[in-house]
């Protein structure tokens, strides 16, 4: 029998033996029998191989993915909500929102290069100044992390642990975030550039008035650019032994 196979045999019976003892225990159990949740409870009681061969318990596998997010999240956050943060970072910054290009292309025909400019500047101010209130909104949605959870992310992708934030998280930063970018575009006179521009060119002939909403467009590139930092975050600490900034993440990543 392969090593491998070996170990899988062995953390079944152990499994087994767990549920055969429970019910000796409490017969009482039997009609509110859940395999689900037994199982999941047997899981806990065996310890799991981490990246580096130390045996993980279910708690620690959870304790430190939750602290990976976590300090993804911050650093993230951080990052962003410096000046500068999102409109000097290629991979993050803000357009011109693209479905009204017609609308950038018209108005600089007409001499608003400069305004143009200044428009897409106060966009990804408004990212940076809502980055401000990001972090404790992640950290509250990474509190729910199951078992189940923490095991697929353990032996997933390397931006595993972003993915499941992200799509357990993004309705629900949705709305959240949506109110912070409202008035982060109110602080930083978005619409004082906008205005303008788009006045201009509605007044231009033959053009299709338009009017983009741009609280949603800002929300979603925010967003956007957030979990981009926050899955590269994932990755140093997956890789970098540098970046397992805790006794937690050095014993679950460490390889």
């Amino acid at each position: 029998m392969k090593k491998q196979t070996m170990k899988t045999f062995n953390y079944t019976c152990s499994a087994i033996f767990f549920i055969a003892i429970f019910f000796i225990a409490n017969p009482s159990a039997i009609a509110q029998f859940n395999p689900g949740k037994l199982l999941e409870k047997a899981q806990g009681s065996v310890p799991l191989p981490s990246k580096g061969g130390t045996k993980l318990t279910n708690d620690e596998i959870i304790q430190g993915l939750k602290s990976a997010l976590e300090v993804g999240a911050k650093n993230s956050a951080s990052r962003t909500s410096a000046v500068d943060g999102f409109f000097k970072n290629p991979g993050i910054k803000i357009p011109f929102p693209p479905e009204a290009d017609k609308v950038r292309g018209t108005v600089v025909k007409l001499g608003m290069q400069s305004q143009v400019d200044k428009f897409v500047l106060t966009l990804n101010r408004a990212a940076e100044e809502a980055a401000k209130e990001a972090a404790p909104i992640f950290l509250s949605a990474i509190k729910g992390m199951s078992i189940g959870d923490g095991l697929n992310i353990l032996k997933g992708e390397d931006n595993a642990a972003t993915t499941y934030l992200k799509g357990r998280t993004s309705s629900e930063l949705t709305g959240k975030f949506q109110p912070v970018v409202q008035k982060a575009i109110e602080k930083v006179e978005v619409t004082k550039y906008w205005n303008p521009i788009i006045t201009t060119y509605n007044k231009a002939p033959f053009v299709k008035q338009m009017n983009p909403d741009l609280e949603a467009y800002v929300t979603e590139k925010a967003i956007e650019g957030l979990f981009v930092l926050i899955a590269e975050e994932e990755l140093k600490i997956r890789k970098d032994p540098m970046a397992r900034v805790s006794d937690i993440l050095r014993k679950v990543f460490g390889g």
